[in-house]
């Protein structure tokens, strides 16, 4: 996941196309089943996500781009989420909680969420795989 954030970081953009192993690991993100989104932690800025979580959240992947994660939380969830990110982000140790979304319809949604860290020189950020809690694990 870390290799194929499409973030517009400096360095990519100076070394311009993403090289043939990067288009492979964010081709393969995209048909994953799971929700993927990397949220900026300072601000609950969504970054990146694959169409997946988009469909999870009933939205287009290019919508949720730059929304806050907090749109789709409410009140106790939003505390445990908020609570995780930054415990994932301080600490680095990956994390696995429950937690409830609320997709664009209004819809609650709850899921089996990990979070892992990824840090680079220019941003840290939080890696969020989530599924449906009665899904069964891959």
């Amino acid at each position: 996941f870390c290799t194929a954030l499409r973030g517009s970081q400096t360095s990519r953009r100076r070394r311009g196309a993403a090289r043939t192993g990067r288009r492979a690991v964010m081709a393969a993100i995209d048909r994953i089943a799971d929700a993927f989104l990397a949220i900026d932690p300072d601000s609950g800025r969504i970054v990146d996500a694959n169409p997946a979580a988009g469909a999870l959240l009933g939205l287009q992947r290019d919508a949720l781009l730059e929304s806050n994660v907090a749109r789709f939380l409410d009140g106790p969830d939003a505390e445990e989420w908020a609570a995780q990110i930054d415990a994932v982000t301080e600490g680095g140790e990956p994390t696995r909680f429950r937690a409830t979304l609320r997709d664009g319809g209004g819809l609650h949604i709850p899921l089996d969420v990990q979070v892992t860290r990824h840090a680079t020189r220019q941003r840290t950020l939080a890696l969020v795989v989530a599924r449906p809690a009665d899904a069964a694990p891959a």
